[in-house]
């Protein structure tokens, strides 16, 4: 079977690294199992031992040491087909990447500050912390921060407060505010581990004495939300997606003493077209307008 890009990426990044553990939680933000088995199923493919390795150390092999030059040719290559595929469709059609709605008047804001233009919209699923743009699916997103690698660039078009979502019976949603110590013994909704530092953002993780406890994992906002209802678990979310995913079984409640979140519209830091300036700078005005 044909490797994927993917597989070259990961190979790439071990190798760059000599780590499982840094390539897996510093570049590529998945688990070192899931990185692992990646690893092997691309030396099955190939018929070729890639690394040495043993608890301490990680050393390519001779061919590993062969294929890395040519991953990188291939990747390079494959970027280089995304950039002439995007600039070959730039007959005025972009496509906006989201995991939450986006909502806040910017849909219908960013279509009146683009006429003409064919804007298309897709939701990606919490588990690809790139928004669609790490494989090109998307030219821009709108995505909370943060977003991992060093290969983005980004602009904050809103800065909200954090809430917890509750069930419509909880005993604290009661309360007008809660606070973090208020959550403790909670069961808490989490992103998946693919989905990097975001996953500990949302569980407020660098503001607990003790880890949270998870409840459950969702891929989106609306299987989060169902996961609230259901009494399984709670949630925190931006104070404007709590009042976007408004629903009678749910009650959300402001977080006191927790940092803000940020939402912000995110491109490829090598993507020079002016269409996506255009597209990044019409998201900022239009927020300012707001």
């Amino acid at each position: 079977m044909d490797a994927h890009i993917r597989d070259l990426r990961y190979f790439v990044a071990v190798a760059e690294e000599l780590s499982f553990t840094r390539a897996a939680a510093e570049r590529l933000f998945i688990s070192q199992p899931s990185l692992s088995r990646q690893i092997r199923q691309l030396e099955l493919s190939l018929r070729a031992k890639l690394f040495e390795r043993d608890r301490r150390t990680v050393a390519l092999t001779a061919a590993g040491a062969a294929l890395l030059p040519e991953a990188r040719r291939i990747i390079e290559q494959w970027e280089g087909a995304q950039r002439a595929v995007a600039a070959a469709r730039e007959e005025r059609m972009l496509v906006v990447g989201f995991q939450t709605r986006i909502g806040r008047g910017l849909v219908p804001s960013i279509s009146s500050a683009l006429p003409g233009w064919d804007l298309r919209f897709r939701q990606v699923p919490w588990s690809d912390p790139t928004v669609g743009l790490g494989d090109g699916q998307v030219d821009v997103a709108v995505a909370w921060l943060p977003v991992p690698g060093h290969e983005y660039d980004w602009t904050v078009v809103s800065t909200e407060e954090r809430w917890v979502a509750l069930p419509a019976d909880h005993p604290l949603a009661a309360r007008p505010e809660v606070t973090l110590a208020d959550l403790a013994g909670e069961a808490f909704v989490a992103l998946p581990v693919s989905a990097g530092p975001m996953r500990d953002f949302w569980l407020a993780g660098d503001q607990r004495p003790a880890p949270a406890v998870v409840g459950a994992e969702a891929e989106t906002a609306e299987e989060a939300f169902e996961l609230v209802a259901s009494g399984r678990a709670v949630v925190l979310v931006s104070a404007g997606n709590a009042e976007l995913y408004r629903r009678d079984d749910v009650v959300s409640r402001p977080v006191v003493g927790l940092p803000p979140s940020r939402l912000a519209v995110v491109w490829r830091r090598g993507d020079r077209r002016q269409a996506v300036r255009r597209l990044v700078d019409a998201f900022v005005t239009c927020m300012c307008a707001a």
